[in-house]
C-alpha cells in the first residue's frame, strides 16, 4: 500500500508499506473532476502536480491529517499506479479493506458551499445543509463503501470546512440515502441480507458500468477481480457466483451455531442468573486479562457442578457488550460428537468469526474452493482446519478478539494438539485473548504448565471458593423461589438453610435436590433436603437406587435407555432413542412413550425439542464408571447392541426413493422433509453404526463369535442394502461422515482380515 506524507517543509512525498507494517493513516473520499484534472501517480513521478485542480484536495487532506496527529495519509488518484493492470486489479480487491482499516476518511464536498444565504433568506436549515443533501457524493457507485467501511467518516464543505461526521450527521444520511442507522453505527454488515445491501447501491452510477459491481465486493463480503469488458451483467453474474459460493462455504463449515448451542445450556439451567456470575468479572485475575495487552490467556479451572459453564456465559454475555471487539465461543459437551473434538471447537470459532467479519472468509475460500465440504470433514480435517485458523488469527485485518472456549476436558479427541494451538497463538498474535474452562485434570495442567500462574483462575482456591459459595446461596434463593409447596416462609428458610450446609458450593447437587422439591410425592420438602446425601456422587447412587425399585419391566427399560444415551455420540431424539430400546409403534407412540420413561429415569436425563441429554458431564461419568458395568452392562456389549439393532432398523426401513424425489440428482439443499419421514426413527443408525461397531467388542481375537457373527451381519446389510443406505446418508446431509466411517471400516476389515490369517495359519 503507498502512503502520502507532507514533510515539515512542505514537500510531498509517497511511501510504500507491506500489509503488516502499515502505519496509521487517513483517506480521502471524493469524486474525480474531468479527465486530466486529477493528480495520477504518473505525475507524482514527474513532479507536475501543483497546476492540476486536484491537487487542492491534496493539500486538503495532507493539512487535515497533520491536523488530527497523522503523519501518512491516501488518495485514490495518485496511490495506484493504474497503468499497472497487476495493481489495478488488486488495489480494487483492496479498497473496502484500506476503508475500513482507516484511522480517519475525509469526505471532500467539491459542489457543498458554508458560504450565506442570500439576504432575506428564512430558512433554519443551515445554508450548506441543501446542497448536502443533493450532492452527487452521494450518488458516486464507489462512494458507498467509502461512507460504510470506515469508522470515522468526516464530511467537508469545497472550503475545507467541518460539517459533521457519520454519527453526528446519521439522520441527515439516512433519510438522504436510505441507508439504516444501525448501519451508520458500526453494526456488522452480515445483519443484513444480500438483497438489503444491493438495495443501497440502487440509483449509484460509475464511470464505467462493471465498477455498478465491483464497488459492491467489500460491502458483499466478497473478493472480485475486475474483468473491464465483461459488462454490467456478467461483471454482477460474476458477482452472484461469489456470493453463491460464500455461502456454501461458510454453511459446510458451520457444524454447528455456538449461539444455539449456548441459549441450549442457558436455558436448560433455568436462565442466567447475574448473581451466579457476576464476581468474576470483578476479579483481579479477569480484571488483569480484560485490560493488559500482555495478558492473552485466562483459565478457569474447578470441580464437576462449581458453575464454570455459568461462569462463561455470563462472561460471554459481558464481553458480547463490545461493539469494537470480535467475540467468538464454543461450549464443549462430551455427549455429542458435534461438540467433542478439536476440529468442531475451532470450526465453531470459525464460523462466529467469519459472522462478524465476512472478509476473513478469504482464508477459508482459497481451500474450499478447491476441496468442497470434504475439507471441514475427512480425516485429515484437524490439519487443515488448525492451519486456516492459524492464518485468521495472524491476519493483520483482524480486529481485536476474545476467544472463549468451556470445558476443555469434555473435547475428547485431539485435545493435546487444541492446547498446543491455543499456546502457540496466544503467544503469536496481539490481537486475540483465550478465556477457557475446564475440571482440574492433570493433562490438561500438564500441556497449560508453560502459562503464568496469574493466568489460572482456581475455584477451589479459598478466596474464590467463598465467591462460589455466595453464588450458590444466590442460586438456591432463585430456585427455592419458584418452588410451590415453599410458600410458607419459615419452612423455605429451614429448607435453604439445609441446603446452604449441603451444597459445598455445587450447583448442580442444588438443582438435582431442588428437581426432588418439585416432584409431587415430596409432599414433605424439609425431610426431602434431610435425607439428600451430601456429594454428587452419593446423589447419583440414590437415584440409581430408585430406578432400581422400580417395577421390573420399568427398571430394566431405564437401565437400558441409561446405558445407551451413556455411550451414544450425539443426543438421541425420542423416536431414535425409543427404537434403539427396542420400543414398538409409530413414531408417535414411540416418542410418548419414550418420554415417560425418560421421566422415570431419576434427573440423570433432560428433554429439549424432543432431543434427549444427559444432565451434565459429571452423570455420563458416573454411567460410564465400570463400577456400574453390573447394572448397566459393560461398555463394549452396549456399543455391539446399538450396532446390532442399528442394522435390524436399517434392514427394515430403508429403501428407494425414500423421500419421494423422484430421480437421482435432486439439490439436497431444496429437499424438505416430509411430514411421514422414514428416517425419523433410524437417522442416527445411519450416522454412527459404523462408530458403534469399531467400539465394540467384536474387534479383538478375544470375542470370536461376536467377531464373526458382526461379519456375517455387515456383509448381509452392505449386499443388500448400501445403496439404500448411502441414500440415506445424503438425506441426513452426513455424506462426509458416511465417507469417514467407510474408512474406519475399511481399517476394521484389514483387522479382521488379519485375524483370519493368525487363526488358520
Amino acid at each position: 500500500m503507498r502512503l502520502l506524507q507532507y514533510s515539515e517543509s512542505g514537500k510531498l512525498s509517497i511511501h510504500s508499506f507491506d500489509d503488516g507494517a502499515i502505519p496509521p493513516y487517513a483517506i480521502l473520499s471524493h469524486t474525480w473532476g474531468a479527465d486530466g484534472d486529477e493528480v495520477t501517480f504518473a505525475d507524482l513521478e514527474t513532479g507536475n502536480i501543483k497546476t492540476k485542480p486536484g491537487y487542492e484536495k491534496i493539500v486538503f487532506c495532507g493539512k487535515q491529517t497533520r491536523d488530527d496527529g497523522l503523519q501518512y495519509f491516501w488518495v485514490d488518484t495518485c496511490c495506484i499506479d493504474t497503468a499497472d493492470k497487476a495493481e489495478h486489479s488488486w488495489a480494487i480487491r483492496s479498497m473496502f479493506r484500506w476503508y475500513c482499516s482507516a484511522a480517519r476518511c475525509y469526505v471532500y464536498l467539491s459542489d457543498v458551499s458554508t458560504r450565506k444565504r442570500k439576504a432575506g433568506s428564512t430558512s433554519s436549515e443551515p445554508s450548506w445543509e441543501p446542497p448536502f443533501r443533493s450532492t452527487r457524493w452521494f450518488k458516486r457507485g464507489w462512494t458507498l463503501q467509502e461512507l460504510i467501511g470506515p469508522i470515522i467518516v468526516e464530511f467537508f464543505s469545497q472550503e475545507g470546512k467541518k460539517l459533521g461526521d457519520k454519527i453526528s450527521l446519521q439522520s441527515l444520511i439516512h433519510k438522504t440515502t436510505g441507508i439504516p442507522l444501525e448501519v451508520l453505527n458500526g453494526a456488522p454488515l452480515s445483519r443484513f441480507s444480500v438483497n438489503e445491501r444491493l438495495r443501497w447501491a440502487e440509483g449509484r452510477i460509475t464511470k464505467h458500468d462493471e465498477d455498478r459491481a465491483y464497488s459492491l465486493q467489500g460491502i458483499l463480503d466478497v473478493e472480485l477481480a475486475p474483468v473491464y469488458g465483461e459488462g454490467v451483467a456478467g461483471a454482477f453474474e460474476r458477482l452472484r457466483g461469489e456470493i453463491n459460493k460464500l455461502e456454501r462455504c461458510i454453511q459446510d463449515l458451520r457444524q454447528t451455531d455456538p449461539r444455539d448451542d449456548k441459549k441450549r445450556i442457558v436455558d436448560t439451567k433455568g436462565g442466567l442468573l447475574e448473581g451466579s456470575y457476576l464476581w468474576v468479572l470483578d476479579h483481579s485475575s479477569f480484571k488483569q486479562w480484560r485490560s493488559d495487552p500482555r495478558s492473552r490467556l485466562l483459565w478457569i479451572k474447578g470441580d464437576p457442578g462449581k458453575g464454570k459453564t455459568m461462569l462463561l456465559c455470563g462472561a460471554t454475555e459481558e464481553l458480547g457488550k463490545s461493539s469494537s471487539e470480535n467475540l467468538s465461543f464454543f461450549f464443549c459437551q462430551g455427549t455429542n460428537s458435534n461438540l467433542n473434538n478439536a476440529t468442531a471447537v475451532l470450526r465453531g470459532l470459525l464460523y462466529l468469526l467469519v459472522s462478524q467479519q465476512p472478509s476473513l472468509a478469504l482464508h477459508l475460500r482459497k481451500r474450499y474452493d478447491q476441496a468442497g465440504r470434504s475439507l471441514f470433514e475427512d480425516t485429515n480435517a484437524w490439519f487443515a482446519v488448525s492451519k486456516i485458523f492459524t492464518s485468521v488469527i495472524l491476519d493483520p485485518d483482524l480486529r481485536k478478539t476474545c476467544l472463549v472456549v468451556d470445558a476443555l476436558d469434555e473435547c475428547t479427541a485431539d485435545l493435546p494438539k487444541l492446547l498446543d494451538l491455543i499456546i502457540h497463538t496466544s503467544s503469536s498474535s496481539n490481537r486475540i485473548k483465550w478465556l477457557l474452562s475446564s475440571r482440574n485434570e492433570l493433562h490438561i495442567e500438564q500441556r497449560l504448565k508453560s502459562i503464568d500462574a496469574q493466568a489460572r483462575l482456581s475455584l477451589e482456591l479459598k478466596q474464590n471458593a467463598e465467591q462460589v459459595a455466595r453464588a450458590v446461596e444466590v442460586y438456591i434463593d432463585e430456585k427455592l423461589s419458584y418452588v410451590d409447596s415453599l410458600e410458607d416462609a419459615t419452612l423455605r428458610s429451614q429448607v435453604r438453610e439445609v441446603l446452604r450446609q449441603k451444597a459445598d458450593g455445587t450447583f448442580l447437587w442444588v438443582a438435582l435436590v431442588v428437581q426432588e422439591l418439585e416432584k409431587p410425592e415430596s409432599w414433605n420438602p424439609l425431610e426431602v433436603v434431610e435425607e439428600a446425601p451430601v456429594g454428587l456422587h452419593q446423589l447419583y447412587d440414590r437415584m440409581v437406587d430408585q430406578i432400581q425399585q422400580l417395577a421390573k419391566k420399568n427398571s430394566k427399560m431405564c437401565r437400558l435407555l441409561l446405558s445407551i444415551v451413556s455411550v451414544a455420540y450425539r443426543p438421541l431424539h425420542l423416536a431414535e432413542l425409543g427404537s434403539l430400546c427396542t420400543l414398538p409403534g409409530p413414531v408417535s407412540t414411540l416418542t410418548k412413550n419414550t418420554r415417560t420413561l425418560v421421566a422415570m429415569c431419576g434427573s440423570f436425563l433432560t428433554i429439549r425439542d424432543d432431543q434427549v441429554y444427559l444432565i451434565h458431564q459429571s452423570a455420563k461419568d458416573y454411567l460410564s464408571d465400570e463400577a456400574r458395568a453390573a447394572i448397566f452392562g459393560p461398555k463394549d456389549e452396549l456399543h455391539y447392541n446399538i450396532f446390532s439393532q442399528s442394522l435390524k432398523l436399517m434392514s427394515s426401513t430403508l429403501k428407494r426413493d425414500m423421500y419421494g424425489l423422484g430421480a437421482p440428482g435432486y439439490p439436497i439443499d431444496k429437499m424438505t422433509t416430509p411430514v411421514t419421514d422414514l428416517l425419523a426413527t433410524v437417522r442416527y443408525s445411519c450416522i454412527y453404526w459404523i462408530d458403534h461397531l469399531c467400539d465394540s467388542k467384536a474387534t479383538s481375537l478375544a470375542s470370536k463369535v461376536s467377531s464373526l457373527q458382526a461379519r456375517r451381519v455387515v456383509v448381509e446389510f452392505l449386499r443388500r442394502n448400501y445403496i439404500y443406505w448411502l441414500e440415506g446418508l445424503s438425506l441426513c446431509k452426513s455424506v462426509g461422515k458416511g465417507a469417514v466411517s467407510m474408512e474406519k471400516l475399511w481399517s476394521l476389515v484389514q483387522v479382521w482380515h488379519t485375524e483370519n490369517v493368525y487363526l488358520y495359519s
